[in-house]
C-alpha cells in the first residue's frame, strides 16, 4: 500500500526566520499563512500547491545534535516559464548573489543559481530539449 500524501513540503532550518521569509515572499511570490518567531509558512500566491516553511534552527521541535542552521548543500529549484526574465529581475534588477551563472545544460535545462539565506541555493529553471547523450536518458513521457 503506498502512503497518500496531504502534503508535501520542505522546511528550511534558519537562523533568521524573518529575513528568509522576506527573501522568499519578495523574490519568489510566496505569501506567509502562518508566522510566530521561531516558524513561518509560506504558500505560493500564483499556486497554493507550492509550499515552504521557516523553522527557527534552535526550536525544542528539532532533536537535540540536530540544531544547526542550513549550511550549505540544499538546493531549491524553482521552474520557470522565462528563466532569462527571471535572471534579469534577480540578478540585474534584485542584485541577488549569483553563485553559477546563466546557462543552458545538454540535460534540458536552462538556469541560473543565486544564494538565499543561510547559504542556501536556489535555481531558477526553464526546462529545454535535451541534446547530446541525455536525449535518449529521459524515462517515456516523463521528459521534454
Amino acid at each position: 500500500m503506498k502512503t497518500r500524501l496531504g502534503g508535501f513540503y520542505p522546511v528550511i532550518a534558519t537562523r533568521d526566520v524573518a529575513a528568509s521569509r522576506d527573501f522568499y515572499t519578495r523574490h519568489f511570490g510566496f505569501e506567509t499563512t502562518f508566522e510566530a518567531d521561531w516558524y513561518v509558512s509560506l504558500r505560493h500566491t500564483a499556486d497554493p500547491r507550492y509550499e515552504l516553511a521557516l523553522l527557527d534552527h534552535t526550536h525544542p521541535t528539532i532533536p537535540e545534535g540536530h540544531r544547526v542552521p542550513a549550511r550549505g548543500g540544499l538546493l531549491l529549484n524553482f521552474e520557470v516559464d522565462d528563466v532569462d526574465a527571471e535572471h534579469h529581475r534577480l540578478v540585474e534588477g534584485a542584485g541577488l548573489p549569483v553563485l553559477l551563472s546563466l546557462r543552458t545544460e545538454e540535460f534540458g535545462q536552462r538556469h541560473f543559481i543565486v544564494s538565499a539565506p543561510d547559504h542556501v541555493m536556489v535555481d531558477v529553471i526553464t526546462t529545454v530539449p535535451a541534446t547530446g547523450e541525455y536525449a535518449g536518458q529521459y524515462v517515456q513521457g516523463r521528459g521534454e
